[in-house]
């Protein structure tokens, strides 16, 4: 007789299915996961967590900019709620693990409540946020910024993608309303609670199932643009040239050096890179690119801050002319003790092992940390890969901490 299938199993195998759904709306099938936000594949993936909200008995909604929420209503009329989940859109070619695999644990703990037949006295929502990557709005943290009151609504209508086209214009683009709702009040928070795959080792070659964030870095990101002068390669002298993309080329290769004198884990990035007017025989004119400068103590990132400015403003000169653009700020932030405690007992109670992390990578939970009590679960990342096609976690893994975040919403959906 075959061993009787468990509880577990069946969240495994649910978890599995999510993630095969979500990860097949990419717009580079067989290269990855491509979802920028309000494109057709986020369309398509909303949808889907839509239809498994209302599944799971949820009151489904979307925001004025395209969060997405499943309500499970409590006993106390108008109290706040305890939210969990994550973000739904990828970098370009990424994986089909970050970003769902929160989401996904957020409705499973929904239906574990529905399944146990708990009606909580504070209101549970799952939650799918947008744009938290930047892969298509540099900046990235959009939804929760922008839900939370970070970004004011006026400065998200008026971000644009690199095509020119502003959030307003592409929401409508795949029927979204930007008139509804956005801003929510932080008094109708009681908590926040995230699942994240952990984007890098550690777990792994611990062989540990889950780690408890303690910290998030802090992180900047700015935009530089260079201006030169294009000319005919092959007619321009190259003592009278003001080449963009040779004066940009000086910052690119001196950051990480920079990073490195900085010091404490300082870490910098050039993510996105675009020449103008971009032709073989043509002398650049115009080079902008971004720089992502990350830190686990305030003091670094405002130091690397500042010697990324320096050194952008340090080739211009020549014909060569700088802007800089400040796109993003956030400070190391720490998670709360109170939750960190409960997911904690939670592990215990369970038999899960675990440890603590502190996070090299930005995520929701650091916007939420400012207006409420966040708390932040971490599952191992197969090889320490992420942003890539190759990346993977464990189904097991992420039932587990579905497990633990069950047992924390229960407490928290409870306390007074």
């Amino acid at each position: 007789m075959s061993e009787q299938k468990r509880p577990a199993d069946d969240l495994k195998l649910r978890i599995e299915r999510h993630i095969e759904a979500i990860g097949a709306f990419t717009s580079t099938p067989g290269r990855g996961t491509t979802r920028l936000t309000y494109s057709e594949q986020d369309r398509q993936a909303r949808t889907y967590i839509k239809q498994v909200m209302a599944e799971y008995g949820l009151q489904v909604r979307e925001d004025g900019f395209g969060n997405i929420f499943g309500k499970q209503e409590g006993t106390i009329e108008g109290a706040p709620s305890v939210l969990i989940g994550s973000h739904f859109d990828s970098v370009p070619n990424g994986g089909s693990y970050d970003g769902p695999a929160g989401v996904i644990a957020g409705l499973e703990v929904a239906r574990l409540f529905r399944e146990n037949g708990l009606t909580p006295k504070y209101p549970l929502e799952a939650i799918a946020m947008i744009e938290e990557e930047g892969g298509r709005f540099i900046g990235g943290l959009l939804g929760s910024r922008a839900m939370l009151g970070a970004i004011s609504r006026e400065e998200f209508a008026n971000t644009k993608d690199k095509d020119g086209i502003t959030t307003i214009e592409a929401m409508q683009a795949i029927g979204l309303d930007p008139e509804l709702p956005g801003k929510r009040d932080a008094q109708s928070l009681k908590a926040f609670l995230e699942l994240h795959i952990e984007q890098g080792p550690i777990l792994e070659e611990e062989g540990l199932p889950i780690g408890i964030v303690e910290a998030i870095v802090g992180l900047t990101q700015i935009q530089v643009t260079v201006r030169g002068s294009a000319g005919h390669a092959g007619t321009m002298p190259m003592e009278r040239r003001a080449d963009a993309l040779v004066a940009a080329a000086k910052i690119v290769a001196r950051l990480p050096e920079l990073a490195l004198e900085q010091g404490g884990g300082t870490v910098a990035t050039i993510g996105r890179l675009n020449v103008f007017p971009n032709g073989a025989n043509v002398i650049p004119n115009r080079v902008v690119f971004t720089a992502d400068l990350r830190a686990g103590r305030e003091e670094d990132v405002l130091g690397m801050l500042e010697k990324a400015e320096a050194l952008a403003r340090s080739v211009a000169g020549g014909g060569i002319e700088v802007d800089i653009e400040r796109q993003l700020y956030i400070q190391p932030k720490r998670m709360s003790g109170k939750v960190r405690e409960l997911l904690e007992k939670g592990s215990e109670s369970l038999g899960i092992p675990y440890r603590a992390l502190n996070s090299g990578a930005g995520h929701d939970a650091m916007i939420f940390s400012d207006y409420t009590d966040v708390g932040m679960l971490f599952v191992p990342s197969r090889g320490g890969l992420s942003h890539c096609p190759e990346e993977w976690s464990d189904a097991a893994d992420i039932a587990r901490a579905v497990e633990i975040l069950y047992e924390a919403a229960k407490a928290l959906t409870e306390a007074d």
